[in-house]
């Protein structure tokens, strides 16, 4: 191995993601020699396709309480962290480098250009501005290191070494971008705690092609303003109101991403079946009154034809068939049992839920080191005095939103600023 000048760094950030860039870019303004391995051809290749390309780049809510909120436990640990870097200092951030903002539902925040890769292109043009040298396809092989520090970090043909390290090596979803929990076995090592990741925000999967034939026959296509419902064993569990996805596996959308979690708690439990509300904001009462108004304005027409408009063909189908009502039949036809049993079916859609989907459809993962091995100020490692972690290197529960990548702006700047 060869050891020289230019192996020899201030700081070595390993992992060119969005936390790691950003550290990076923190660490060289400081005029720190810095050095960034990154195991892709390029760096961001995962950040370069979040929010669908968009880039959901964080969450317009600026009171640093509220904003911790949807954390979860992990709240009393962040918000230190987020009061020093937050939203807004996000928002300050990219807007004076000539990137402003646009903010969307849920007070979602997105590039105005809505392009992942323009963030991708600030940062690395950021850290070109302060002298970070880059090294791509360059994956880290071993790590050297005595007692509670690290010495040295190897690629295949050069060993490089620092006055402190950072680790910005991603969590487990999306593995396809190269985030595949690399840094896990190497903190295990070192002698931190490493809680086994899952997906946290995944897609659900029906459980056999024929009972969710009719789901998995609508993909592509999104209903908006339901409630879904889980029940296990026929208890009522949990509900969440908002769009459904529905795919070519089962559901998806944020409404789903969002109950994965507790629906993996449920599964070990007994049978998980997903209950549909077509109709969240009228009761069974004020459904049927509508429905024999409905029936009344269009007797001599196609039940099936009833709903154009309203409902989607293959939603519509499907709660004729639960009410037990052939879609061809007249509305004149219709008995009032039948439109009884019509009320229920769209008032609980149900499907049953085999599983979640694994991690290469997971948009986040949980697991990691727990947040009280790491100084939440610095993100300087407890156990290695020259380490520091960002990132989804950490064990936090986050909803989609913009959430993690603050997460990433807050960590990374943090490390970045201490290392």
């Amino acid at each position: 191995m060869q050891f020289d000048d230019s192996t020899q760094f201030d700081v070595i950030v390993i992992g060119g993601g969005a936390s790691g860039l950003m550290a990076a870019a923190t660490a060289a303004s400081r005029g720190k020699r810095v050095l960034i391995l990154e195991k892709n051809p390029e760096c961001g290749r995962k950040l370069s396709i979040s929010g669908g390309g968009r880039c959901n780049i964080t969450n317009a809510e600026f009171d640093k309480h509220l904003f911790t909120d949807h954390y979860g436990d992990a709240k009393k640990f962040l918000l230190s962290a987020f009061s020093t870097f937050g939203p807004q200092e996000t928002f300050d951030y990219f807007n004076s480098r000539g990137l402003p903002f646009v903010i969307e539902d849920r007070k979602r925040a997105f590039p105005v250009t809505h392009s992942a890769l323009d963030v991708t292109n600030l940062l690395l043009a950021e850290c070109k501005k302060h002298g970070v040298r880059i090294q791509t396809s360059s994956p880290v092989m071993k790590i050297d290191f005595f007692e509670n520090e690290i010495l040295s970090v190897s690629t295949k043909n050069i060993t490089y070494t620092a006055t402190s390290y950072i680790f910005a090596t991603g969590g487990s979803s999306h593995p396809e971008t190269g985030s595949t929990g690399d840094g896990f076995p190497w903190l295990s090592k070192l002698g931190h705690t490493v809680v086994t990741p899952t997906p946290s925000l995944v897609p659900l999967a029906v459980r056999s092609p024929d009972e969710g034939r009719w789901v998995t026959d609508l993909q592509g296509i999104t209903i908006k303003d339901v409630k879904i419902s889980f029940t296990v064993d026929g208890r009522k569990a949990f509900n969440k109101k908002g769009s459904i996805l529905f795919t070519h596996f089962g559901i998806s959308g944020p409404t789903v991403l969002h109950s994965a979690k507790g629906v993996a708690d449920l599964l070990p439990e007994g049978e998980v079946v997903a209950h549909l509300d077509l109709f969240p904001t009228l009761d069974d009462g004020t459904l049927s009154r509508n429905l024999v108004a409905l029936f009344d304005a269009h007797k001599n027409t196609m039940i099936k034809n009833v709903f154009a408009g309203m409902l989607l063909t293959g939603i519509v189908n499907r709660s004729l068939t639960v009410a037990g009502i052939d879609p061809d039949a007249q509305v004149n036809g219709v008995t009032k049992e039948q439109r009884t049993r019509l009320v229920k079916a769209l008032k609980d859609l149900s499907f049953p839920i085999s599983g979640l989907l694994g991690m290469d459809k997971a948009i986040i993962a949980d697991g990691g080191v727990p947040l009280n091995e790491v100084s939440m100020q610095t993100m300087q490692s407890k156990v290695v005095k020259n380490l520091f972690l960002t990132g989804d290197l950490f064990h936090i529960v986050r909803p989609s939103g913009g959430y993690s990548l603050q997460l990433c702006w807050t960590t990374g700047f943090l490390a970045g600023n201490a290392a």
